[in-house]
């Protein structure tokens, strides 16, 4: 089973919103910057920034960061992580830094992107935006800004989709079989 929580149109609707959101809580975007979690993290955060921009009219620095070495559970799986580069090529000293992820889960990879984010600098606060927060926490993290929130069961899957890693915008819920 299979259904389509978020399409193309909602996803826009919802970066709109958290965008607003970032800008309200900050005061502006003086201060702020924005670093998506890899993979998908990334261009939610650019799409952001966009956003933003079109908003107050001055762009925001747009980093990413890769956390596969800073995860606990690394290996637990029986696969290897495959690890892409962490590029954030600006100071996050004494600055807002939004962390920007795709769905909030269990709250460890978010845990693996503020341990990154401390060899990085000193952020003056560390902020976090999901497109889909679906609940089963493990960590207490809770997410400052929130697309949509999708009640699921454990053994449902939650992929986003990204046109520009997968051609098209997309939430989908689909239920796990024994198989995959």
């Amino acid at each position: 089973m299979r259904r389509t929580v978020l399409d193309e149109h909602q996803m826009r609707r919802a970066l709109t919103r958290i965008a607003h959101e970032i800008v309200e809580h900050n005061g502006g975007a003086a201060g702020v910057c924005l670093i998506g979690i890899r993979t998908r993290g990334v261009p939610l955060a650019e799409r952001l920034a966009e956003r933003i921009e079109e908003i107050e009219g001055k762009a925001v620095d747009v980093g990413a960061v890769d956390v596969s070495l800073y995860r606990d559970d690394a290996g637990r799986c029986g696969r290897i992580a495959k690890i892409g580069p962490t590029d954030v090529a600006f100071d996050i000293n004494d600055v807002h830094v939004v962390l920007v992820d795709d769905v909030l889960f269990t709250g460890r990879t978010v845990r693996a992107a503020m341990d990154a984010l401390v060899d990085l600098g000193r952020p003056s606060t560390v902020q976090l935006a999901v497109l889909v927060d679906r609940g089963h926490r493990e960590l207490p993290i809770r997410p400052d800004y929130v697309g949509k929130n999708i009640p699921t069961a454990r053994d449902e899957r939650v992929s986003v989709c990204v046109r520009e890693l997968d051609g098209r915008d997309e939430v989908v819920v689909e239920e796990v079989t024994q198989n995959g």
